[in-house]
């Protein structure tokens, strides 16, 4: 007897399913990490990189399934508080650079202005691209454990370039790409490299892995293979020392805090007992290493970089002043007036009072919708995730009232897939009412989307 279709499945007649927001956001992730955002298309500049290109089109995608494809299965009558606060964060974006134009303004604060404004649209596009355009359950898992396989990846890739000095990214060149700025190679502490990967900086570097480190331990608890059971979050963890960075310590922390006390006590033992073994292997494992760990955070009132983010709390204070309710214009904060390394704070400058809070409500609707779908459900899979959720929006955030994450690339883009995941798993076990094209051809008809992967349940490749 024939299995009868999913609701919201989408497939060609040959029975593949046919691209949806999951491939998108696969071959979104691959160009993020595999292709070094320092490499641009030279008459775009700033705003041309492959994987900011990308999130646009995914912007404009998902603008074009809200305006006319009614047959799309996100058109329905579910609560979206994901989206409609990232939308009333975009809007706050707008009406500060409205305002940032209308004022005596410099020709460099113009031009960064606009780059602003394009990174938040292409954060907007990643974001509700997830939050809308996962079609169920099964492609939601999909996702979430790819990003942990490049989770894990970039982390092997960091530990690769820390045991042997070399970064081997310089040498990655795409036909019709050009670097934007200087690639600065190796970043030193003490007498050890620190690891970037693919990314720009080691900070960035860190965010990424600590803000998918929560999907990475999920994937250990429900993964099928070997490899994705167990070889990104320890890659992860085993990284975490070598970083040699107190951000991706902290963000280890919070995420293993506010993921693994969810677990079944026996679980939760073994993974509290692995990681700490994992961690204390790395460290005995490089002579003079730990001794550099503790320094950075019982040597941090000498630490310049720490004296830095502390001074510039006055500035930003003083420039808060001159708009606190919708600030100076995204991007107008310029590093020749200070450099802040703190994009919370960035945002309280630069969009004011209104537009920070409309940013931290995105993060926090996130963490609200992750909890509500963790109480409401018996589905292990599904409060597992939803903790997730809840962890990486919680790290997200963190990271970035530790350096501007906005203006590196892979780390907003993560962090947006991230917040968008949160949505989408809370609109696909939600069952609230959706709009999708009959399979046998009759048109539209109402259907309830699916309650979720129960405990057990089989599911495909």
């Amino acid at each position: 007897m024939a299995t009868p279709a999913r609701p919201g499945a989408r497939g060609t007649a040959t029975g593949r399913p046919s691209p949806d927001a999951t491939t998108v956001l696969t071959a979104y992730a691959v160009v993020l990490f595999a292709v070094p955002s320092r490499l641009t298309i030279e008459p775009l500049g700033g705003a041309g990189s492959p994987a900011q290109l990308l999130a646009l089109g995914a912007l404009v995608w998902w603008a074009w399934q809200q305006l006319y494809d009614r047959s799309w299965h996100l058109v329905g009558t579910h609560p979206r508080p994901v989206a409609l606060a990232n939308i009333a964060f975009m809007t706050c974006v707008g009406v500060s650079y409205v305002a940032a134009m209308t004022r005596p303004i410099e020709a460099d604060e113009v031009s960064t202005a606009d780059l602003a404004v394009v990174a938040v649209l292409a954060w907007s596009g990643v974001l509700l691209a997830t939050h809308d355009g996962i079609p169920d359950r099964d492609r939601l898992e999909v996702l979430v454990r790819r990003l942990s396989v490049a989770a894990g990846l970039m982390a092997l890739l960091g530990l690769v370039q820390f045991a042997t000095g070399e970064t081997f990214v310089e040498r990655i060149s795409v036909p019709g790409l050009v670097e934007n700025s200087r690639f600065q190679g190796a970043f030193d502490r003490s007498e050890f490299v620190r690891p970037a990967a693919t990314a720009v900086h080691p900070i960035e570097f860190g965010a990424v892995l600590t803000i998918l480190l929560p999907f990475a331990l999920y994937t250990a608890r429900h993964g099928r293979s070997w490899f994705v059971r167990w070889v990104p979050s320890s890659a992860i963890l085993l990284m975490a020392p070598f970083s040699l960075s107190r951000s991706v310590l902290v963000g280890v922390v919070l995420a293993l805090a506010l993921t693994v006390p969810w677990w079944p006590r026996r679980q939760r033992l073994v993974a509290l007992v692995l990681s700490a073994g994992v961690v204390l292997t790395a460290l005995a494992s490089v002579p003079g290493l730990a001794r550099t760990v503790a320094e950075l955070f019982t040597g941090i009132g000498s630490d310049t970089s720490a004296a830095s983010r502390l001074s510039a709390v006055d500035n930003a204070l003083a420039a808060f002043r001159h708009g606190p309710w919708l600030g100076r214009g995204l991007g107008t904060f310029l590093p020749k007036y200070q450099i802040l390394d703190n994009q919370v704070l960035s945002f309280l400058v630069e969009l004011g009072v209104v537009g920070l809070a409309a940013f931290l409500s995105v993060s926090a609707a996130a963490v609200v919708v992750s909890v509500r779908v963790r109480r409401s459900t018996t589905a292990r899979r599904d409060r597992d995730l939803a903790q997730a959720c809840v962890a990486a929006s919680v790290v997200g955030v963190a990271n970035f009232s530790l350096f501007d994450g906005l203006w590196f690339p892979m780390a907003a883009g993560t962090y947006a897939v991230t917040l968008g995941i949160a949505g989408a798993l809370h609109r696909v076990t939600t069952g609230s009412r959706v709009l999708t094209r009959d399979p046998r051809g009759a048109g539209i008809k109402d259907v309830r989307s699916s309650p979720g992967i129960q405990e057990g349940e089989r599911r495909g490749p």
